[in-house]
């Protein structure tokens, strides 16, 4: 006979710890994987469980169902968006930092979103920086959203662009990525105040945790980043295809680098102005190439 099984997410995976959320419950229980599941599978936050409830604390995880993606740092599995987390100022943006963590995850095949945070914090140069690179990701292909996780300001626009999905939070230290989690959920998380001397956040995140937020929406915080290298995970020659506004034009060779290549149509849109400089010199700064011609397009 058939058991009635119920079905769960792992939120929580902190050494031997596993907390399974029941959304019909709307409470978390202690996870204990029995036999068959112990030997078989390894679980991790972000993975949808069937089991039973045990007692008022217990669920038997009888069943990991299949997952879509699991990402390694940190380990979460079936995550629909990373919220990439920047700032202007407090800490200084660096674009190349984000181009890396875009490419990386497109890589990867998760959707991405850019929230710029701390926006109540701009003076009239950052406010203008951010319009500047709120276009320049815009024209790009990315989706951009402004918050201030410190007056609220954008966070309601994050909770419905989030809706019903398994998010984690990346970006360098310092931008404020607890302070949007606690916005989020309403919970107080302790966060790291940036140093006024290196202008980079002390990371305060440990374990792996999905908080439930709104309906059927989770959010993660991930390690904080001060380097990502594309190289470490993409091989060079394949770079190229993990820059959105690239993929719109049509080269002569199927394989065109899109540097001193015959017929790169890439460098007549730069030429144009239809491709950011700003975004190619990234590119050829992850690859590792120069280009001669670049001086005479882009100042």
């Amino acid at each position: 006979m058939a058991r009635n099984l119920i079905e769960g997410i792992v939120i929580e995976r902190s050494g031997q710890k596993i907390g399974v959320y029941i959304p019909q419950e709307g409470k978390t229980y202690r996870g204990i994987p029995l036999g068959k599941v112990r030997k078989k599978n390894k679980i991790y936050a972000g993975d949808y469980v069937k089991g039973r409830i045990v007692d008022a604390n217990t669920f038997a995880i009888e069943e990991v169902k299949e997952r879509k993606n699991l990402l390694v740092r940190p380990p979460v599995a079936n995550v629909d968006r990373v919220v990439i987390v920047q700032t202007i100022q407090h800490p200084p943006f660096q674009n190349f930092l984000l181009d890396n963590l875009l490419v990386v995850y497109d890589y990867l095949g998760l959707d991405t979103v850019i929230v710029f945070n701390k926006i109540d914090l701009l003076d009239e140069e950052g406010k203008k920086e951010l319009q500047y690179w709120e276009k320049v990701y815009k024209d790009a292909g990315y989706d951009v959203l402004k918050v201030s996780a410190h007056t609220g300001e954008g966070i309601e626009a994050l909770k419905d662009y989030l809706k019903g999905q398994i998010c984690i939070l990346a970006g360098p230290s310092g931008v404020g990525k607890s302070s949007i989690l606690s916005a989020l959920t309403g919970l107080q998380l302790r966060t790291g105040e940036v140093s006024e001397k290196t202008e980079r956040g002390r990371h305060t995140t440990t374990g792996v945790q999905l908080i439930p937020f709104g309906e059927g929406s989770f959010i993660g915080d991930t390690p904080g980043f001060s380097k990502v290298e594309a190289l470490q995970f993409i091989p060079k020659e394949e770079v190229r295809l993990h820059f959105p506004e690239f993929l719109r034009y049509k080269c002569k060779f199927s394989n065109c680098m899109h540097l001193n290549e015959e017929g790169c149509e890439v460098k007549e849109a730069l030429k144009r102005g239809e491709i950011s400089c700003d975004r190619y010199k990234s590119y050829l700064k992850m690859i590792k190439e120069y280009v001669e011609w670049l001086k005479e397009v882009c100042n």
